[in-house]
């Protein structure tokens, strides 16, 4: 059973994606775009972003930096006056590898702010209009590195299970009042993020192919939606072990 209105249909369906200048954002776009949704694409890089515009007409480019509470609130004022918006996602994210032995102040925040901290902005400025149209979907993306602490996660993987955490309390509150909510946990996807990766990267995708993934997830009404299935499975399931089992699994996986 659905737990999200199903899309069955994007002809003429706005859409905002935040954070889609490149990666799994600008490819979601760009298949939304190719089924008549009319899309608006944020991000701090205004000329990826004019880039997308000119290969997608008919879309529309909006440059803004979340972590900036007023040009967020401008944005969503400016976007909403226009009419109202079916689906809102927050694709932003920053990632860096870090361990407890390494610590980056400076950039340990970072993640806050990006991963966090911009969905807050991005409520506050939203949700008040989501509410009165009494319509509208809010996605967030969060990472199978939110299910449990794993190595080199310090930094990222607490952003990122409080995002699913997030999700569902805006889900309880938010899907009796008609909107949808979902939460959108990948597993690793080839992106300017995890290019600096050191370590394999199991069941790795394309852009392309975490996209198809996530507006199928869309048009199912489903809240969580994980891929790819074989590895994020196996991730879900790593949450029910007790911690002694946990940790000396991980350990052994990871040689760490």
């Amino acid at each position: 059973m659905s737990l999200n209105p199903r899309i069955d249909r994007w002809q003429g369906r706005r859409v905002w994606l935040i954070g889609a200048s490149s990666g799994i954002g600008r490819a979601t776009a760009s298949l939304l775009h190719g089924r008549g949704a009319r899309v608006i694409v944020s991000a701090r890089q205004a000329a990826a972003l004019d880039d997308f515009v000119a290969a997608h007409p008919g879309s529309q480019a909006l440059a803004l930096d979340i972590t900036d509470r007023a040009a967020l609130q401008q944005a969503s004022d400016q976007l909403l006056a226009a009419g109202p918006l079916d689906l809102v996602c927050y694709l932003a994210g920053h990632y860096q590898p870090m361990r407890a032995m390494d610590i980056d102040l400076d950039d340990a925040l970072r993640h806050q702010q990006v991963n966090l901290t911009g969905v807050w902005h991005l409520l506050a400025a939203l949700l008040p209009a989501l509410l009165a149209q009494g319509h509208g979907h809010v996605s967030l993306v969060s990472s199978v590195a939110g299910f449990r602490g794993l190595p080199r996660s310090l930094a990222y993987g607490p952003t990122k299970a409080a995002l699913i955490n997030l999700a569902e309390s805006l889900y309880l509150d938010l899907q009796p009042r008609g909107l949808g909510v979902s939460v959108i946990t990948p597993g690793f996807v080839a992106t300017p993020l995890t290019a600096g990766n050191d370590f394999p990267m199991p069941a790795l995708l394309t852009p392309e192919q975490a996209a198809a993934e996530i507006v199928r997830g869309w048009e199912r009404g489903e809240f969580m939606i994980h891929f790819p299935k074989r590895f994020s499975r196996f991730l879900l399931l790593l949450r029910l072990l007790p911690y002694r089992a946990y940790f000396a699994l991980v350990r052994r996986l990871t040689g760490l």
